[in-house]
């Protein structure tokens, strides 16, 4: 998402370069030259504000934006870039200054803009909105929340490196993160789930063993004690069964392919496996209806996006997130 504001940022910023470099080379001296360049910018900026327009409806999770909305934002901001070509056409010298430093000014407002906001998501607060019922009942379906990006440190752009660390994961934690597949041929939860954002809450970590019997999870030999946020159903569970060839199962677990040979099955008889280094094992609140690391395998350090703070939409689930 962050990417996508630094492009729009980027775009202005070119613009404004572009337009001095015109005005010092006096190529915007005669009434149409201006007037395809007050046009230019009625229609750049016009796009750009529908795209934030949307992106602050859609809680700032960058949802995709549907095809009507984007014909209707184009023609309208066509239909202004014309009536701004006419009106310039028809103003004089004075009139041509006032718009010219108008446009310069509102240029260098939304790249200043979008280039704090790329910056602030990046390093500090992403947003994301719950898709599913899994974190039932902490997280419902609909909640726009804030995520931390910088409770487990910054990280330094194209690169795994992180600094800055404000706090330890630790088991109860609800991260973010980007799903482990490593390409979009990869099934799992019943399609492709590349490239997408996560929540879960974190299980076990680091050389943990963890176990699912009777829908339980169980870490290190012992069964965790139940808390008030964990959902389960009053259903019928499939006895444990411990695999024979532990090597042969973890090693599939760890490649995240676990659930395309065991499927539901994984949701009450799981493991034992043992969670590798830099890496951790989560599952949804929802217990019986989570497609988490039971399924899937574990959550690489480098996945992690950072950790879920505070819900901000709706109004009457405004909370901070425990």
């Amino acid at each position: 998402m962050e990417q996508r504001l630094f492009l729009a940022a980027c775009i202005m910023y070119a613009f404004t370069l572009t337009t001095r470099y015109l005005t010092k080379k006096q190529k915007l001296q005669t009434a149409k030259a201006f007037g395809y360049w007050h046009a230019s910018f009625l229609f750049i900026i016009l796009l750009c504000a529908a795209y934030l327009l949307f992106f602050v409806m859609g809680g700032g999770t960058g949802e995709p934006v549907g095809a009507g909305k984007i014909i209707a934002s184009i023609v309208i901001a066509a239909a202004c870039a014309v009536y701004g070509y006419t009106h310039a056409l028809k103003s004089d010298e004075k009139k041509k200054e006032k718009l010219m430093k108008a446009d310069l000014e509102w240029s260098n407002t939304v790249y200043f803009a979008g280039f704090v906001a790329a910056f602030v998501m990046f390093f500090f607060i992403q947003a994301f909105k719950i898709p599913s019922a899994s974190m039932h009942n902490t997280l419902l379906e609909g909640d726009h929340l804030f995520v931390n990006k910088a409770a487990y440190g910054f990280r330094i752009p194209l690169t795994n490196i992180r600094f800055g660390q404000f706090e330890e994961i630790k088991p109860g934690d609800i991260i973010v993160f980007r799903f482990p597949a490593k390409d979009r041929q990869q099934q799992n939860c019943g399609g492709s789930q590349y490239g997408k954002d996560f929540v879960k809450r974190v299980i076990a970590m680091p050389g943990d063993t963890v176990q699912v019997i009777n829908g339980r999870p169980w870490v290190n030999g012992k069964e965790l004690p139940q808390q008030d946020y964990e959902l389960y159903e009053d259903i019928e569970r499939t006895p444990y069964f411990a695999e024979e060839d532990k090597a042969h199962y973890q090693q599939v677990w760890e490649e995240h392919q676990l659930d395309n040979y065991l499927g539901l099955y994984l949701r009450d008889s799981f493991g034992p496996v043992t969670v590798p280094e830099n890496t951790y094992f989560v599952m949804g609140d929802n217990r019986d209806n989570s497609c988490d690391s039971r399924f899937w395998g574990p959550v690489p350090r480098e996945n992690i996006k950072g950790k879920a703070w505070f819900i901000h939409w709706p109004l009457n689930r405004v909370r901070w997130i425990k």
